[in-house]
């Protein structure tokens, strides 16, 4: 390659970062997510930041993955990028592509890249929704080389010192055709996430809604009994989300009873054998 050529090259590659610097803003957490830590998991995740080791989040959909992850990039004041994985999601979905801009042709980074560039936390929801020759594009990020390759401008970037990955799954959901190849799993430390103890879930909602004491051991009380019907064919426990959904109701004056239908019965399952249980179940309790 020519000197010529190449100065375009790394004069295009700063047009790129500098267009993204002021989009990378977007990406910051501006006020503190509130997170009941209920084990260990925030100090690991700092270690695992300082260490430049990649997570994995494990657990139950509404667990508080999501919530986890938002307050530890507030705490740690980095940019959060979040991808929703599909199976339609492709490498240049991550990674970047050309597109057309009037008469010329134009580089977009993906949001892999600008965390990669920006020293952002990117954060793969979901990741075994998404195919796996996807996938592995994120396997170089993942070791001592933490390198990108965007091989359509035969370019490596190196990731920068804050860049970290997470990705995050729910193993109740797993199955054959959707399960984490092993040589993507043991690239990360992983974080396992559950439903809240009692108590704990009782103040989350508290905190997170303003209900009343005795209608958060109500829904608490609820959700213990209704998550033991799993083991009846229910296929996943309500989530501490639903909970909040329906004490938000409640606190804005819809009564109990037709709240949980609305937040939780409903939203759980179709089947009306189910339905049943779970409305017997509310009815007992409120």
């Amino acid at each position: 390659m020519s000197k010529d050529k190449e100065h375009k090259k790394d004069k295009e590659h700063q047009k790129d970062s500098k267009s993204k610097d002021i989009a990378i803003e977007d990406y910051f957490v501006t006020e503190e997510p509130f997170y009941l830590p209920i084990g260990n998991e925030v100090l690991i995740f700092e270690t695992a930041c300082q260490l430049k080791i990649p997570v994995m989040l494990k657990g139950p959909t509404g667990c508080g993955k999501t919530r986890f992850l938002e307050h530890m990039a507030w705490k740690l004041q980095r940019p959060l990028i979040t991808i929703a994985c599909h199976e339609d999601l492709t490498a240049s979905d991550l990674v970047g592509r050309y597109l057309l801009q009037g008469q010329d042709t134009v580089w977009m980074d993906g949001p892999l890249s600008l965390a990669v560039k920006h020293g952002g936390i990117c954060y793969l929801d979901e990741v075994v929704e998404a195919r796996k020759d996807t996938t592995v594009v994120i396997h170089p990020l993942t070791d001592d080389r933490r390198i990108l390759p965007q091989e359509k401008r035969g370019l490596l970037l190196e990731a920068r010192p804050d860049f970290l990955l997470v990705i995050s799954y729910n193993p109740g959901y797993q199955s054959v055709t959707k399960d984490l190849k092993h040589s993507t799993r043991q690239r990360f430390v992983a974080l396992e996430f559950d439903y809240p103890p009692a108590d704990k879930e009782k103040a989350i909602l508290i905190r997170e809604t303003g209900v009343a004491e005795a209608a958060a051991e109500k829904l608490v009380r609820l959700a213990e009994m209704v998550r033991n019907l799993k083991q009846h064919g229910l296929e996943e426990g309500v989530s501490t989300r639903l909970l909040v959904y329906a004490a938000r109701l409640i606190v804005q004056g819809i009564e109990p009873r037709p709240a949980c239908e609305a937040a939780i019965i409903r939203s759980m399952t179709d089947d009306p054998e189910m339905q049943e249980a779970i409305t017997e179940v509310v009815s007992g309790i409120f």
